[in-house]
């Protein structure tokens, strides 16, 4: 049995955030437009074209309520309390919104601009969530069960399932609602993809120094991060330095790469990025 997840009050703030940012642009943006961009609410507005007597919202909870049941069966009692707390607050958040906000048209005569926010809002709030673990539930969780019981790749899975709901767009609606979904489609996966790499963007640095104990008392104490260090031989002049390493926060990066060149002016920094770094301090292994 898993130990219960704790989830701290900015997590909290974070999930929730997310998560309403995700329900604002289904809500706003790809129901009254039809943009049937893969995944439960794309369904749903499949669904609501064939029979026009149901409501996408309602079709999006009942749907997430499944594949939540469909979760602790086939996966464990505990197999996410944030993923939950998610898929809870998304359903309940299109209803409400419904509520607040009853809509009978499009908010603009203006297809292309509301696509855009469409795909820039949700995959802004699906990036968070994916950034703390988490997701509105629907397909994701289908996808969790698919990964315990088969060998099925779930990301091709994911995209080939919400492709077929796209182009199925074209039959239902009209053409051009069927391309703008295919769309949308493509522009949520390079948006989450984009959006994610950035929020756990990180610099990792090798410094060239002859003053290897300052900087790594000015990592240690001004930064609260640690170091490796390694000696070396310079090739060209033949002189013993130092090979400092660290990982760090961007504008942590910058502060240091402005230290050094302060205490060793002949210093040589190489500053990469990374989206993965394991470790204390960092992502969980």
């Amino acid at each position: 049995m898993k130990r219960s997840e704790k989830i701290t009050l900015k997590e909290c703030f974070l999930l929730t955030f997310g998560t309403l940012l995700v329900a604002a642009g289904i809500y706003f943006f790809q129901f009254p437009n039809h943009f049937s961009t893969g995944g439960v609410s794309g369904l749903s507005i499949l669904i609501v074209r064939v029979l026009p007597g149901l409501s996408p919202s309602l079709l999006v909870a009942g749907f997430n309520l499944l594949f939540l049941l469909l979760g602790f069966v086939f996966i464990s009692s505990d197999f996410g309390t944030r993923t939950v707390y998610c898929t809870v607050l998304f359903s309940l958040a299109l209803q409400g919104m419904g509520l607040l906000f009853p809509l009978s048209a499009p908010l603009t005569d203006q297809r292309l601009l509301e696509l855009i926010f469409a795909a820039a809002l949700s995959s802004l709030g699906t990036a968070m969530l994916f950034h703390q673990n988490a997701s509105t539930g629907g397909t994701d969780i289908a996808a969790m069960i698919l990964r315990k019981y088969t060998q099925l790749d779930i990301g091709k899975s994911l995209m080939c399932v919400n492709f077929i709901i796209a182009v199925s767009s074209l039959f239902l609606f009209d053409a051009e609602t069927g391309l703008f979904s295919i769309l949308g489609l493509f522009l949520n996966t390079l948006l989450v993809d984009y959006v994610t790499e950035n929020l756990t963007l990180r610099k990792s640095l090798s410094i060239v120094t002859t003053k290897p104990e300052e900087t790594c008392a000015y990592i240690n104490r001004h930064l609260k991060r640690s170091a490796t260090v390694w000696q070396a031989n310079g090739a060209y002049t033949h002189e013993n330095v130092s090979i400092v390493f660290t990982a760090l926060g961007r504008s942590q990066a910058n502060d240091l790469r402005q230290y050094v060149k302060t205490i060793d002016p002949d210093c040589f920094v190489v500053v990469n990025s990374t989206s993965e770094i394991y470790g204390k301090g960092f992502q969980k292994g």
